[in-house]
């Protein structure tokens, strides 16, 4: 069976308000793929199955700490990858194109996805990798939400062969820094990010300090130990492809745990 290039659309349309609505793409093929979300990978192989919430309402979280993908933004254009592709949670936030290959009976033609990776698949040392363990090393392995296993699949086929690459990620709005902690620990989840869309360096600066770097605490969640209250914060970010983009006085003087604001974005 012959493969066509298909077209790469929007993943993700956020608005500024922390409840914003998402959506994944079933993309039909066409000539020209590059031209609205640059690629950062060639086509690879990898296999695919599926998980389906106990209640259609549930928001479900992931390793990366996204917490409520829904009011991320998120939605169910999310993907939990492997050991293999997970990178220890550095690939938070990347986005990646999704194709079923190689099964007339299963795949549906001429369709793709996108979606954000969210979360971790963990080994399963019960199985071998060939017997149950989709998850284990060396497996290249996707868990989707059956939502978006259905555009590219039928639910039926299982442990799916598909064909994926990296993406550039096209966010809508800035970069979101949602501030938690307590007294000197202070804790920022980063999200919708665009362009590479993972993070591999944060630094903070109040009025009255100079850039601090923050350390990884798990997944895009980072974090310093300073006291910060009552100054205005700036964050300094940069990508997996040494691109950084500065936000100066993102969070007011006022600012208080809890809180989420949006800084700039890097170019797409």
């Amino acid at each position: 069976m012959s493969l066509v290039m298909f077209t790469l659309t929007t993943l993700l349309l956020f608005t500024l308000s922390s409840t914003v609505t998402s959506h994944f793409n079933s993309q039909q093929s066409s000539s020209s793929s590059s031209s609205s979300s640059p690629l950062l990978s060639e086509w690879q192989s990898a296999h695919a199955t599926y998980y389906a919430a106990s209640d259609p309402r549930d928001a479900v979280g992931g390793a990366c700490g996204y917490g409520d993908l829904i009011k991320a933004g998120y939605g169910q254009a999310t993907v939990g990858l492997s050991e293999a592709l997970y990178e220890r949670g550095q690939i938070c936030g990347a986005c990646f194109e999704v194709r079923c290959v190689d099964d007339l009976k299963w795949c549906i033609p001429g369709t793709s996805i996108i979606v954000t990776a969210t979360n971790f698949c963990a080994p399963n040392y019960g199985f071998t990798s060939e017997g149950g363990g989709h998850c284990n090393p060396p497996n290249k392995h996707f868990v989707l939400p059956i939502e978006a296993f259905e555009k590219i699949a039928i639910w039926k086929a299982g442990n799916m062969p598909v064909q994926y690459r990296r993406i550039k990620c096209r966010r809508e709005g800035g970069i979101r820094f949602t501030v938690t902690g307590s007294g000197i620990f202070l804790s920022v989840l980063i999200s919708n990010v665009g362009g590479h869309g993972d993070i591999v360096a944060v630094k903070v600066k109040g009025s009255r300090t100079g850039w601090l770097p923050m350390g990884r605490n798990w997944g895009q969640n980072w974090h310093v130990n300073a006291l910060l209250q009552n100054q205005p914060l700036s964050f300094e970010i940069t990508s997996s492809d040494g691109k950084t983009v500065t936000s100066y006085n993102v969070a007011p003087k006022d600012w208080s745990f809890g809180q989420t604001f949006e800084g700039k974005q890097f170019d797409t």
